[in-house]
């Protein structure tokens, strides 16, 4: 009896030991599966680094971007096409992380996990995906900027589609550079080759941040609208200098952005704290990742943990150690344009069958940055900066709102440039954002990028 019961017992733990070997095996299967059967070792989905059978990447408009052609993967036949759409397309390697080819592979190469690869098997070929982005735009922008570094990025505030995206440096991917190219090059011409700047970057925002700052007074400081200062081209906080490029003279809190008076908003910080500061800037999307696609953005910082007087002031003006993600601020430019609530941009529409039949289609997220009322106090003094300091002749036919930015990042390089804003026109509902690094001032740099941009942009939506 003994006996029969302890081999009952051994079968019982033999049964248990391998449930539990098929709830582990099922747990890795359901965990692991797309990574082991995407895996560019695997020989029967990849060859040469690109997978077999990979669907279509497209434009909004159908224009084939990148493609799988007799088992190799092949791309526009425009080079500045190639060039302008790289960082959003990606590369068949995985270089480009957050690249459609590499964030996206699973659904290009069509993988189920009840399936597996079946329909690539069926239909020889994976999902197509279609994006938001305007090849023509893209190819547009990329020429604005030239051979300077920098990020452009415009997105329908209405929708969050982004029409353009480009990151620069780039490279064309049908000669790309070699790892020793770029290693043993010592100018920087290929640094940050395979970030998409657009959401990996992080730059000292200088002037763009006042966006924040003005908010920050209208909603703590309540008689903001009787606020005057006189701005004698430099003043004073705990023996700090902070300076302007000339003297505004007298200044209402509209003028003082309209002209971007350091001083003014150096003044306007005495009446702030760190806490206030802090609060509006996150309520404005400082200190968080947002989702891009399945890739995330860095998080704009804004800490002012044991700062001094000072160290607010030059906050308040976008220095100090602040840092903001350009996908992020142009958020911040959709959110004032759509009465405080923004669409989150993103670039990928939808995913289709090789069939044809519509997988998945994509809508943005949306977020509330700020009340109506707000949002509506900064768009006026956003349209006042372009009206009567920037010039609306930069923008001919369109009614636009925007904040340029010269953020200092050294004494030995030129500042970045910047420039936020959007329109105000129903019919061209366009956001944009616009860094270019160490571009110098601003309005002399990243106005005329913008101007073009914009204009090809309205072209291609209306």
């Amino acid at each position: 009896m003994k006996s029969t019961t302890k081999r009952g017992f051994i079968v019982l733990l033999l049964v248990a030991f391998f449930s539990l070997g098929l709830v582990y095996l099922a747990i890795n299967l359901g965990t692991n599966a797309e990574k082991w059967a995407t895996l560019r070792a695997n020989t029967h989905l990849v060859n040469d680094g690109s997978f077999i059978g990979a669907g279509n990447v497209l434009d909004r408009n159908g224009e084939i971007l990148a493609e799988t052609v007799d088992g190799e993967r092949v791309y526009n036949n425009s080079e500045r096409i190639r060039r302008s759409t790289l960082h959003i397309v990606g590369d068949s390697e995985g270089y480009i992380a957050s690249g459609v080819q590499t964030a996206y592979k699973r659904e290009l190469i069509g993988y189920n996990l009840v399936t597996g690869i079946y329909s690539l098997k069926k239909y020889e070929r994976g999902n197509d995906v279609t994006l938001t982005i305007d090849a023509s735009v893209s190819a547009t922008a990329l020429e604005a900027l030239g051979s300077k570094k920098g990020v452009i990025a415009v997105c329908n505030y209405e929708t969050g589609e982004i029409l353009c995206s480009v990151s620069s440096p780039n490279f064309d991917i049908r000669n790309k550079p070699s790892t020793e190219e770029i290693e043993e090059n010592k100018d920087g011409e290929f640094e940050g080759l395979y970030l998409n700047r657009l959401i990996d970057g992080l730059y000292t925002p200088g002037s763009v941040f006042k966006i924040i700052t003005a908010a920050c007074a209208l909603e703590n400081i309540p008689d903001i609208d009787e606020w005057e200062y006189e701005c004698e081209g430099e003043m004073f906080i705990n023996g700090v200098s902070v300076s302007c490029p000339r003297e505004h003279g007298d200044l209402d809190l509209e003028k003082a952005f309209s002209e971007s008076c350091n001083c003014a908003f150096a003044e306007l910080s005495k009446k702030l704290n760190a806490t206030q500061l802090t609060s509006t800037a996150n309520a404005f999307g400082f200190g968080k990742s947002f989702a891009f696609g399945n890739s995330f953005t860095e998080e704009s910082i804004l800490n002012l943990t044991d700062a001094s007087s000072s160290d607010i002031a030059w906050a308040a003006v976008g220095q100090y150690t602040t840092l903001a993600n350009p996908y992020h601020m142009l958020t911040i430019a959709g959110a004032i344009a759509n009465d405080g609530t923004v669409k989150l941009p993103f670039a990928v529409k939808s995913i289709a069958s090789p069939s044809g039949r519509v997988i998945k289609e994509i809508e943005a997220e949306e977020s509330i940055y700020t009340t109506p009322e707000t949002a509506k106090r900064l768009e006026e003094m956003m349209r006042s900066a372009v009206k009567d300091n920037y010039g609306d002749w930069n923008f001919s036919g369109m009614t636009i709102c925007g904040k340029t930015g010269t953020a200092e990042v050294s004494d030995t390089e030129k500042p970045h440039s910047w420039f936020l804003g959007f329109s105000q026109d129903k019919n061209c509902p366009l956001a944009i954002v616009i860094v270019v690094e160490n571009g110098g001032w601003g309005s002399s740099t990243a106005i005329p990028i913008a101007s073009k941009v914009m204009k090809a942009a309205s072209k291609a939506i209306s």
